[in-house]
């Protein structure tokens, strides 16, 4: 009781200074005066002691609360040391609910400071290739990755992120690059988000413009990445820049036993940044860097098939026509698109992009992904999740596309870890897509300064890729490891040379091995080596890439 601890360091100060004997420098006076003092303090511990005493044996014995001493049983009047006892013991006021007390606020009191979290994130990057610098281009799809031998500014990326109030939380995260081929800076949005925080039943809002939630890499920026590049699935399903858009994304914890939760996403279907929709321009959607030639002048809608490529007001569906296209259906400057011999345009497997309004909620894009953690054992820990999305594509208004994957990553721990190291991860990620395509047409011009119009027929143009990586941490701030990937698809290609000739379709395998050292949670070096395989290329590339990673401020925390 720190009553009694309190009663005994003033015995034995007083013990103390009565055995003490006279100092030169202490005045008799002086020490009677502080002997008095003890006393005292002595003597109003005992009283308080045999008052609570008291007030315990008459609890115990009649089940009654205490009653106050008597006036003429009552302490003297209260010392220095009762009135500093009495604070410690008075009870802190209750806090006001946070709701009031911001009803409460003046408005008289002028600008309040909110405080925000503010970094920057630099990637540079530096390496030699056994290609030509057009070739890295086709090679590193990133619109982060490293772009030409030498030197490539990957990325300054600034991030804000803050409480708005007691309802919401938010982000915003706006990238610079330079393009290495002509030094020109690209300015560029990559997220600017809203989420809920009080919303009951484990729900959350996410609304904004934001990273598309499907798998693990696409949802990750650039300098989460354990690689030092974007896998190349992720640049041929999501583009250069990642699949993001404007939109909402709802996610809800399920009651399990485990973590488990599902996410329900809307968002528009339009944008550089939609390869697989509404997008659909090759050069910058996987480029990053750089923009598609303008073909809009050079596409239409075949005049013969207009009602099967236009959407009627009246009418939520079209037909099918497909028996309908044949070349003997057209005038003599009419041609069946054939991949060998037509060069296409812009869009995914060289096909044509159809511009399209937004008319029904079928032209806008839809995701789901369910997702489960386990905690397998103190050290070993699984994460799982299946992704689908659904929408519109550019071939024309009957065009759809559906992209679904599978993804997991495993974390091992040890329990004696230090700062997390040693641990091993293995991550690993599959998606496919099925791109229906529309019947359409273009105009394309010829040697001769004649116009030949092309049709292309509705077909599906089905690619699939994955990539594994096993990243292993095995000393305070080192780890080593290494990623296999693979990529292919099916069905014709419009650009020159066809399918095995476009270097987002094509059958593509690369081997990264990897090196990483982190000399502060602030900075990482990486050096990584690319072995690629790929059709659209006479030889096999061989490439090095060294990787500087700082990062000043403070960051939004990154998920598992």
């Amino acid at each position: 009781m720190k009553h009694t601890i309190l009663a005994g360091f003033i015995t034995v100060l007083a013990t103390a200074l009565s055995g003490s004997p006279s100092s030169s420098w202490a005045q008799e006076a002086e020490i009677q005066t502080l002997r008095e003092q003890v006393n005292s303090l002595q003597e109003t511990v005992r009283q308080f002691q045999d008052t609570i005493q008291k007030m315990q044996q008459e609890s115990a014995a009649g089940g009654q609360a205490p009653q106050a001493p008597a006036a003429s049983q009552q302490q003297p009047a209260a010392s220095p040391l009762d009135e500093a006892i009495a604070d410690l013991e008075a009870p802190a006021p209750a806090p006001q609910p946070q709701g009031q007390a911001l009803l409460r606020l003046p408005p008289s009191r002028g600008p309040q400071l909110r405080l925000i979290d503010v970094s920057l994130n630099v990637l540079l990057f530096a390496g030699v290739s056994s290609v030509h610098d057009e070739s890295i281009a086709t090679l590193q799809g990133g619109g982060h990755d490293p772009k030409t031998r030498g030197y490539t500014l990957g990325q300054a990326e600034l991030s804000l992120s803050g409480v708005v109030d007691p309802y919401f939380t938010a982000e915003a995260h706006i990238l610079s690059v330079i393009s290495p081929n002509n030094g020109e800076t690209t300015f560029e949005l990559e997220e600017a988000f809203l989420t809920t925080t009080g919303l009951p039943l484990g729900l959350q809002l996410e609304v904004g413009y934001f990273l598309t939630e499907f798998g693990i890499i696409n949802p990750q920026h650039p300098h989460i990445w354990d690689w030092l590049d974007m896998p190349v699935t992720n640049t041929r399903m999501f583009g250069g820049d990642g699949m993001r858009q404007a939109g909402f994304r709802a996610s809800l914890l399920l009651g399990l036993p485990w973590f488990s939760q599902l996410h329900f996403g809307m968002q528009h279907a339009a944008g550089v940044t939609m390869a697989s929709f509404l997008g659909g321009e090759i050069a910058h959607a996987h480029g990053g860097n750089g923009h598609a030639d303008d073909h809009e002048g050079d596409m239409h809608v075949d005049d013969d098939h207009g009602d099967e490529m236009n959407m009627a007001d009246d009418h939520g569906h079209e037909d099918d026509h497909d028996d309908e296209m044949h070349a003997d259906d057209h005038d003599d400057d009419m041609h069946v698109a054939d991949d060998h011999e037509i060069e296409g345009g812009p869009g995914i497997g060289g096909r044509p992009i159809i511009a399209q309004d937004v008319r029904q909620l079928k032209d806008f894009v839809y995701l789901t992904r369910w997702e489960n953690a386990f905690d397998l054992s103190d050290e070993l820990t699984a994460v799982f999740g299946a992704s689908s999305l659904l929408g519109p594509n550019s071939s024309g208004l009957a065009g759809s596309t559906w992209l679904y994957g599978l993804d997991m990553k495993w974390r091992w721990t040890p329990a004696n870890s230090f700062r997390g190291y040693p641990f091993i991860t293995w991550q690993t990620e599959y998606v496919r897509r099925r791109y229906e395509a529309a019947a359409a047409s273009m105009d394309v011009d010829l040697e001769d300064d004649t116009t030949e119009t092309v049709v292309f027929p509705a077909d599906t143009l089905e690619d699939w890729g994955m990539y594994t990586q096993v990243l292993c941490g095995f000393r305070i701030n080192w780890a080593i490891g290494v990623r296999l990937e693979y990529a292919n698809g099916k069905g014709p290609g419009y650009n020159h040379g066809g399918r095995d000739a476009d270097p987002f379709r094509d059958e593509r395998f690369r081997m990264s091995p990897l090196v990483s050292w982190r000399p502060s949670e602030f900075s990482r070096i990486r050096l990584q080596y690319n072995y690629d395989q790929a059709t659209h290329l006479e030889e096999n590339a061989h490439s090095l890439w060294l990787g500087f990673e700082w990062l000043y401020g403070a960051h939004p925390a990154h998920r598992f």
